[in-house]
């Protein structure tokens, strides 16, 4: 997503050090192959999507609502649903057993442990590397914010970190093309830890209520 006990590496944030980069909840990430293989099932020999046309995919996405998977350091795996309202708001919310939850809205990052009665842990949100993903204008030509741009024969991958807090960690995405799609991203933070979410079939353009992206409001009513 990025909490004691916390649900996942949610540095996704599920990007800081645990939304689709948030760490703070105990799964971190490992891999699993068969999981990888079966998310990007799509045709050989893609050609790499230029970041441009990436840029504009991007931006594109005013709101997203999927199913998601993700892997953390240590080898654990959680699912859940992530809702995205660009800009600058995102919400995971894992199933059970974990049923912890990962807001991002206002400029904050809140992990809410299931298990705990005590306020969300909350980081800035410029402080994850999804903040990246989540901007007003995402410009992935912006000079020294990607550091690898790839193509394997299947999928395009792009490499892309905060060109100013570059300690920050940085985000892979991965994209299929014809017609271009986000299907996961991996998120290594600051200590090196990595966090993958794969997203299943992504529903766009929906209409999403502010208040899944209030943190404010999901505390009060947790009674937090």
């Amino acid at each position: 997503m990025i909490g004691t006990s916390p649900p996942c590496d949610h540095s996704g944030i599920p990007g800081l050090r645990a939304i689709p980069y948030i760490e703070g909840m105990n799964r971190r990430s490992a891999l699993l192959a068969p999981l990888f293989l079966a998310a990007l099932a799509i045709p050989a020999q893609a050609e790499k999507i230029p970041l441009g046309a990436l840029s504009t995919y991007l931006n594109g996405l005013t709101t997203v609502e999927a199913d998601f998977t993700q892997v953390n350091s240590d080898g654990t795996i959680a699912t859940g649903k992530i809702y995205i309202r660009r800009p600058g708001r995102v919400r995971f919310e894992y199933a059970p057993p974990d049923k912890s939850l990962v807001i991002a809205g206002g400029g904050q990052v809140a992990i809410f442990d299931a298990k705990s009665n005590q306020p969300p842990e909350q980081y800035p949100l410029k402080r994850t590397p999804l903040n990246l993903i989540l901007a007003q204008n995402v410009d992935l030509g912006r000079a020294s914010m990607v550091t690898a741009h790839t193509e394997d024969g299947t999928s395009t991958r792009v490499r892309a970190q905060d060109p100013e807090h570059p300690e920050y960690g940085s985000i892979e995405l991965v994209f299929t093309g014809n017609p271009v799609e986000l299907r996961q991203w991996i998120i290594t933070d600051d200590l090196g830890a990595e966090t993958t979410v794969i997203l299943g079939e992504m529903k766009k353009g929906g209409s999403l209520r502010a208040s899944l992206f209030n943190i404010t409001a999901e505390a009060s009513k947790r009674g937090n």
